[in-house]
């Protein structure tokens, strides 16, 4: 239920602007301000559930997500809506962390690695299910409300068979709440994400220099180091801190969290797949998105086969595996992607990788020698990850609008190349294709045209400056999970030293 929202949006948001008559400015904030709200409640469930137990706030998770579903269906307004949106994050926030958190510290070692790997799996099996759920409920019931709806009897059942068959599990407690760090974590969060959410990709440079970025990335980074500050007093003091300061002091966590970073921006690259299946290999929108159902499959296998093998075979060299696959799946798009069957493969790969580094490895390492706080230190994890989640299609999109900047030029040459002169061409028309910023502005529009000279010559114009940001985006993807390779190695290095420490000397005779 928690994975389905995001699959399920993107077959709602088209509807949800058009029926509350916002622009689509306004109306991308239906998903914005559910990240700023998961950005939030993230930590904050999370160390609430260790506290408290993890039984009792799964199932207030699970309320709140059931309420603000309910509250959606309902919104009679816009502001409604978003605020709606801002209580079903709350209770999304929860859901994952502490599900993990509870499978740490009651599972056996020896089996997490398929507990977490189940868990995991879900974000595949809802990554191909929400597009699809959310497409059929549209055509077949003609109303958006079922979307959300559907989440109300669903959670119902959840609270009520989870009352009964999960058993409380939680830390001892240490003192009083830290509500001061609750609060500053709560801005701090809120404004690094916002302003992460306001830079644009195609001027990087300069968006960083508006105030919407710099002014509320600065704050939050100050108000985080200002936490950070009170959270190591709080700790060495032996009260029970929000943020647990001595497992940010351990090396090995921290480059831990680098991967979870690192692998938060891989998984935001697969959103651009269905838009490189329209422009690169020609399929028509209405088809598009079921291309993206192999990666996802792929991903939820990783996940799950990823937990047992790393069972088998240790979490580092899972996680390695899942980073060496990901590059391979990444650097075939660039070198190799021609056709329909080759983009499964490589997408495949890529999932495949993505699966298994977010799946069970990542969660156990963060968790393997946290006695108590668990589901706190799962929810750093999921913090860290959401912040690589928002950041990376910025930095994709990116690349797909400065090589998009290149149309116009591309469409008069190739026009030229078949006879027709700019001259020819009406002024209002030149002016909209220097207007045009992104693949989707086009969608619908070439095929509409009646010359097929002139609609090839777009097309390839199309296809050629699209090629270029595809390649530039994946062989950044490429990057990235190189880069996250080594982060892989410096954890494994950092763990292994911690795991000599403590192992006992033998006695000389």
């Amino acid at each position: 239920m928690g994975g389905l929202d995001n699959g399920i949006m993107s077959s709602a948001l088209t509807t949800l602007i058009h029926v509350f008559r916002v622009s689509a400015s306004w109306g991308a904030w239906i998903i914005t301000i559910y990240t700023l709200g998961l950005a939030i409640s993230v930590p904050i469930m999370a160390k609430l559930s260790d506290r408290y137990g993890r039984k009792r706030m799964f199932l207030v998770s699970i309320v709140l997500f059931g309420l603000g579903s309910m509250s959606v269906a309902l919104s009679h307004n816009f502001t409604v809506l978003l605020l709606s949106r801002v209580l079903q994050s709350l209770g999304g926030g929860g859901i994952f962390p502490i599900a993990n958190g509870y499978i740490v510290a009651t599972v056996p070692v020896e089996r997490q690695g398929r507990a977490l790997g189940m868990v995991g799996g879900m974000n595949g099996i809802s990554a191909i299910l929400g597009p699809n759920i959310g497409a059929f409920l549209l055509s077949v019931t003609n109303d958006w409300h079922w979307l959300f709806w559907i989440n109300v009897p669903i959670a119902l059942l959840l609270v009520i068979f989870g009352q009964r068959r999960i058993e409380e599990s939680k830390a001892p407690q240490q003192g009083r709440l830290d509500l001061l760090g609750i609060v500053t974590l709560s801005i701090g969060m809120l404004g690094l994400m916002y302003g992460l959410t306001n830079l644009k990709g195609g001027n990087l440079l300069q968006s960083l220099a508006s105030p919407a970025v710099y002014g509320f990335v600065v704050a939050g980074i100050i108000l985080l180091f200002l936490l950070l500050w009170s959270e190591n007093r709080i700790d060495r003091l032996g009260r029970d801190s929000l943020v647990p300061m001595s497992l940010l002091r351990r090396p090995e966590l921290r480059w831990t969290l680098a991967v979870g970073f690192t692998s938060g921006i891989i998984l935001s690259s697969v959103i651009f797949l269905p838009a490189y299946v329209q422009t690169i290999l020609g399929w028509p929108a209405s088809q598009a998105g079921y291309w993206y159902t192999p990666m996802a499959l792929l991903s939820g296998v990783g996940a799950m086969g990823g937990g047992a093998f790393m069972d088998k075979r240790g979490p580092i060299v899972t996680l390695a595996f899942g980073a060496v696959v990901a590059a391979i799946g990444s650097a075939l798009f660039p070198l190799w992607v021609h056709t329909t069957w080759q983009m499964v493969i490589a997408s495949s790969l890529l999932g495949l990788g993505v699966g298994v580094t977010l799946g069970a490895p990542l969660n156990f390492l963060v968790a393997e020698r946290v006695p108590d706080n668990k589901s706190t230190a799962l929810g750093i994890l999921s913090l860290v990850r959401e912040v690589g989640l928002t950041l990376g299609p910025t930095i994709f999109a990116g690349f797909l609008t400065r090589s998009m900047s290149q149309f116009p030029e591309q469409v008069l040459k190739n026009l030229k190349g078949i006879g027709i002169s700019s001259a020819q061409i009406p002024a209002s028309e030149l002016s909209r294709m220097q207007g045009v910023q992104s693949f989707g502005d086009l969608s619908g529009q070439i095929a509409q045209i009646p010359s097929v000279p002139i609609r090839q010559a777009i097309l390839k114009a199309l296809h050629d400056v699209s090629s270029v940001g595809f390649h530039h985006l994946y062989w950044a993807t490429f990057v990235v999970s190189t880069l996250s390779l080594v982060f892989v190695f410096f954890a494994g290095v950092y763990r292994r030293k911690l795991i000599h420490a403590k192992s006992p000397v033998p006695a000389q005779s």
